[in-house]
C-alpha cells in the first residue's frame, strides 16, 4: 500500500503557498490541489492527454464491437424486442452508477492504475493481497482480443471472402500485432489514428441513427430495399413475443449490453498523463456516458426498424451491414463493413493503451515479477513490455477458444472478473461512506461524491452478474456450442485464485522461510513516482 504522504494533496488539508520540485519548477499549491496534477507529482511535458483525448479513449473503448456486434446475440438472450431494449436500459443505468462510483474514487486518486489503486486503498489488510489478486486479472485477462475477431469477420464480409476459423483467427491476431506496434513504437501517431478512428466510429454511430430514423419516419429515399423481409419488430403486440428464457439467459444478453457500456471508467487508467485530471473526468465522463447512451438506444430501435427479427438472430455480428444493405443495396454494405472494421480497430486501439499502462503501473508498485522490466518506459518511452503481455495474452484468447464460441467465451471472460472487481470497489465505497470514522473513510473527502443510492445499485447489479450465471439455463437456450455454460465463470474465479496463491507465495512463504518481510518503499524517477517491495530483515 503506497505511503499516507503519497495521497496527501488531495486527502489532507490543504497547505498553502508555493513549492519547487527538484527540477525547480515552481507549483502553485492551490491550483494542483484542485486540478489533481499534485498527486502524482507527474512533470507537465508528461502529461499529454487532454479533455478531448480523454472523450475519445472513452469513445474508443464503449464504441466498438459492442454496438455494431452485440445486438444479434442480445435478441437471442432476450428473447425478444422489447426485453433487448429493456436490457440497453438497465445496462445503462449499470454503467450511470458506475460512472459515479469510478468518478469519485478518480477524483480522490488521480493517478495511473484505475481499479488497483480503489482496491488497494480501501482493502489495506493482509497487506498486498488486493493488489496481487487485480495483478493477475490486470496481466491474464485479453481486453483486446473480442474486438479484434470482430474486426475479422467485419473485413472478410467487406472483402466477400467466406469467414471461416483460420482466416477470421488471422486477421485478428494481425490486428494486435498492428495495435501493438503502434503503441509501442510510435506512440503519437498511435493516439493520433486512435482518434480519428473514434471519429470516424462517432461518424457511422449517428449515421446508423439518422438513416434509421430518417426511414422510421417514411422520408423519400429511405425505404427498404425490394428483395429484404419486412420487419414488424416495433409494434407493441409484436415487441414482447418470445420473451421468457430464464436468468441465465437474461445475465448473458446483461453481459453483451455492459460489454458495450465498458469503457466509461477508460481514463481512470491513465490520470496521471491527463493534464489536470480532476477536472478533465469530471467532464469527460458525463459527455461521453450521456451522448453514447442516447445514442445506442437510438441505433438499436434503428436496426429493429430496418432489418427483420430472423434476419437480426442469423446475422451473427454483422447486423450493422445488413442495415445498410436492407436501406442502400448491396454495394453499400461492402463499403460500410470496411469502415465499421476500422471502427472496431480504433476499440481494439484503446484497449492496449490503458491496459499496456496498467500493467507498467502494476510493475511501478513492485508486484510483478521483474517489476523493473514491467515499469521502464524503454526504448520508445511507451509501456512497451505490459503492451507485449496484453499482445501475447490477447492473442491466445483469439486462438485458442473452439470455433463458434471464441467471440462470446471471450466477451464474457472479460465482463465476468469485470462484475467481481465492481462488486469489491462499490462495496468498498459504500463501507467508506457508512463508516466515516473508520481509518480508510477519515481523509476521504473527494472533488466528486456519488449519491449513495447510485452506488448500492451498482453493488447489487454486479452481485447478480456474478451469481447468476452458475444458474442452469433454461431448456432449449445454449449459452455457448461446445463449452459448458459456467466455464467464462470458473476461469475468471480461477485468475483470483492464481493471484491469491501468488500473493501467499511473495509475501508470506517465502519471506517467511527466509527471514525477511516485504516494505514498500517510495521511489521516484522523472517524476513518476513507483512502490518497490524491498525485504526487511526480522
Amino acid at each position: 500500500m503506497p505511503a499516507d504522504t503519497e495521497r496527501e494533496p488531495l486527502l489532507s488539508t490543504l497547505q498553502g503557498g508555493d513549492s519547487t520540485s527538484g527540477d525547480g519548477r515552481v507549483k502553485p499549491a492551490v491550483p494542483n490541489y484542485y486540478t489533481g496534477e499534485a498527486f502524482d507529482n507527474v512533470p507537465t511535458h508528461k502529461r499529454k492527454l487532454g479533455l478531448t483525448s480523454a472523450i475519445f479513449l472513452i469513445f474508443n473503448r464503449m464504441i466498438g464491437t459492442g454496438i455494431f456486434a452485440t445486438p444479434s446475440v442480445i435478441l437471442r438472450s432476450a428473447g425478444s424486442v422489447g426485453m433487448a431494449l429493456t436490457m440497453w436500459l438497465l445496462g445503462a443505468v449499470v454503467a450511470a452508477t458506475g460512472s459515479a462510483v469510478y468518478l469519485e474514487y478518480g477524483t480522490t486518486l488521480p493517478r495511473n492504475g484505475g481499479e488497483k489503486n480503489y482496491l488497494e486503498y480501501v482493502y489495506r489488510h493482509p497487506k498486498f493481497l488486493a493488489t496481487c489478486v487485480y495483478a493477475m486479472y490486470g496481466v491474464f485477462i485479453g481486453w483486446a482480443s473480442a474486438n479484434a475477431v470482430v474486426f475479422g469477420e467485419y473485413l472478410l464480409h467487406a472483402l466477400d471472402i467466406e469467414a471461416n476459423t483460420y482466416n477470421v483467427r488471422g486477421i485478428a491476431f494481425g490486428c494486435l500485432t498492428l495495435s501493438f506496434i503502434m503503441h509501442s513504437c510510435f506512440m503519437t501517431a498511435g493516439l493520433r489514428l486512435q482518434n480519428t478512428l473514434g471519429f470516424f466510429k462517432l461518424l457511422i454511430l449517428i449515421s446508423i441513427v439518422i438513416i434509421g430514423m430518417a426511414h422510421l419516419a417514411g422520408v423519400p429515399g429511405f425505404e427498404l430495399e425490394g428483395n429484404v423481409e419486412v420487419p414488424d419488430n416495433l409494434r407493441w403486440s409484436k415487441m414482447w413475443e418470445g420473451s421468457g428464457n430464464g436468468a441465465t439467459a437474461f445475465v448473458t444478453g446483461l453481459y453483451n449490453v455492459i460489454w458495450s457500456f465498458i469503457g466509461y471508467s477508460n481514463a481512470n487508467y491513465v490520470l496521471s498523463e491527463i493534464r489536470d485530471p480532476v477536472r478533465t473526468i469530471k467532464r469527460a465522463d458525463p459527455i461521453a456516458l450521456v451522448f453514447i447512451t442516447v445514442t445506442y438506444l437510438l441505433a438499436n430501435i434503428a436496426y429493429f426498424g430496418a432489418v427483420s427479427k430472423n434476419d437480426i438472430l442469423g446475422s451473427g455480428r454483422i447486423i450493422a451491414a445488413l442495415f445498410f444493405r436492407n436501406i442502400f443495396g448491396q454495394g453499400t454494405e461492402r463499403v460500410l463493413s470496411v469502415i465499421i472494421a476500422l471502427s472496431t480497430w480504433g476499440n481494439n486501439l484503446a484497449a492496449l493503451f490503458t491496459h499496456g499502462r496498467l500493467i507498467q503501473e502494476l510493475g511501478r508498485e513492485g508486484i510483478l515479477p521483474w517489476s523493473s522490466f514491467f515499469a521502464s518506459d524503454w526504448p520508445f518511452r511507451t509501456p512497451m513490455a505490459g503492451l507485449f503481455v496484453q499482445w501475447v495474452v490477447s492473442s491466445v484468447y483469439v486462438l485458442l477458444p473452439p470455433p463458434g464460441d471464441a467471440y462470446l467465451f471471450v466477451l464474457t471472460l472479460s465482463s465476468y472478473p469485470l462484475s467481481l472487481i465492481n462488486t469489491l470497489i462499490s462495496a468498498g465505497l459504500l463501507y467508506i461512506h457508512s463508516r466515516p470514522q473508520s481509518d480508510v473513510a477519515q481523509d476521504w473527502n473527494p472533488p466528486f461524491r456519488a449519491y449513495k443510492a447510485a452506488i448500492w445499485f451498482f453493488f447489487a447489479s454486479n452481485v447478480f452478474l456474478v451469481v447468476v450465471p452458475f444458474v442452469p439455463p433454461a431448456p432449449g437456450y445454449q449459452v455457448f456450442e461446445r463449452i459448458p455454460y459456467y466455464l467464462h465463470c470458473v476461469v475468471g474465479l480461477a485468475i483470483g485464485f492464481v493471484g491469491a496463491l501468488y500473493w501467499y507465495i511473495k509475501v508470506v512463504y517465502l519471506p517467511h522461510r527466509g527471514g525477511y518481510e516485504l516494505e514498500a518503499i517510495k521511489e521516484e524517477e522523472d517524476g513518476i513516482s513507483r512502490t518497490v517491495l524491498k525485504r526487511v530483515p526480522l
